[in-house]
């Protein structure tokens, strides 16, 4: 089968499609034919080798986190699929390799695709979705009559994230540029602040939680609009000692996170509120749940319209690091 593979980690995109046997499934995966895969900005920190102190990759590695497919085959212990069906995953992470004709899964990574979904806005849903179910519902315990504020949440995020957030009871604001206003309004966002026109740390306060899609620019702002006790949990600024322990961590890794995120626990600390990082992690179950608020929402996340196929690898690899997409970017395989 064809796949797209790094040889060693590297500042530079420059990933090889090789030939590479189909691989052999374990008694709890299951094979499946990969549809769609997508590209997120997440491949450029694995590229970097910039995640290795979270997870570390033996070479040849396979790229590639998030797909849709059909399962071809079933391990003798897989209880919940069956050869046919349609699937979505976000891929464990010390297994990844979406960016492949096949890819073996552990049934508990995959969930079934939703039915307004086709195979290509499927694919760009389980990566996004599980990191806004993950933050609201472990990170930041949300609470119904809550507020919760996105900055930057009229992208691929927010359009998961919003819809989620308004099931679980809470009030929605987001900051975006004004083009994003409508679409935004109507998934759900109770309130939108056009970042063209409005400064939201002068506009807002006394928020419970801000989910920071922007990063270490805009740190000090979000600390400033939320109230005593609240929590920011942060999708880029970094990990901290939190994190390091909440995964389990030896000590010399949790010492160095302490030290590379202390500089914003002791700002959050000052404020009197809590600091998080999440790295998002497979779940099929939760991909189950997403699956029902996809569809009773009628949720369609945008795809960018340029048709990439896995020999198309370092053009969408270099489209997503340069940022400027309508959409998730997609690598069409086995159509």
């Amino acid at each position: 089968m064809k796949a797209a593979q790094i040889a060693k980690y590297s500042k530079r995109i420059e990933a090889e499609v090789n030939d590479i046997p189909i691989p052999k499934i374990g008694d709890n995966e299951v094979l499946v034919k990969v549809k769609v895969a997508a590209v997120n900005p997440l491949e450029m920190l694995i590229i970097r080798g910039s995640v290795k102190l979270i997870q570390d990759y033996e070479f040849p590695l396979t790229l590639g986190n998030e797909l849709t497919g059909v399962v071809e085959k079933i391990g003798a212990k897989v209880k919940g699929f069956k050869v046919g069906d349609a699937i979505y995953a976000r891929l464990p992470l010390a297994k990844i390799g979406a960016f492949a004709e096949y890819a073996a899964i552990d049934e508990n990574a995959i969930g079934r695709l939703p039915a307004n979904l086709d195979f290509v806005a499927g694919a760009v849903a389980p990566l996004t979705g599980l990191t806004a179910y993950q933050g609201l519902h472990e990170e930041l315990e949300a609470k119904a009559g809550e507020t919760v504020f996105i900055p930057g949440g009229s992208g691929s995020f927010g359009q998961m994230a919003i819809p989620i957030a308004k099931a679980m009871g809470l009030k929605v604001i987001v900051s975006g540029n004004p083009r994003a206003r409508e679409r935004t309004i109507e998934i759900g966002a109770d309130q939108y602040i056009d970042y063209t026109k409005e400064n939201y740390w002068e506009l807002l306060s006394d928020i419970d939680y801000v989910m920071d899609t922007l990063g270490t620019d805009e740190f000090d702002h979000e600390l400033s609009i939320l109230k005593s006790g609240g929590k920011l949990l942060s999708l880029k600024t970094g990990p901290n000692k939190h994190f390091a322990k909440n995964h389990g961590f030896p000590g010399w890794k949790q010492k160095l996170f302490a030290l590379a995120g202390g500089k914003y626990d002791n700002k959050a600390k000052k404020k009197g509120v809590q600091y998080r990082f999440i790295f998002v992690r497979s779940d099929g179950a939760q991909l189950e749940k997403l699956k029902k608020i996809i569809e009773d929402n009628k949720i369609v996340p945008a795809v960018d319209p340029t048709e990439f196929r896995i020999e198309d690898i370092n053009k969408a690899l270099n489209l997503v690091a340069n940022g400027h997409t309508e959409g998730k970017v997609v690598i069409k395989l086995n159509n």
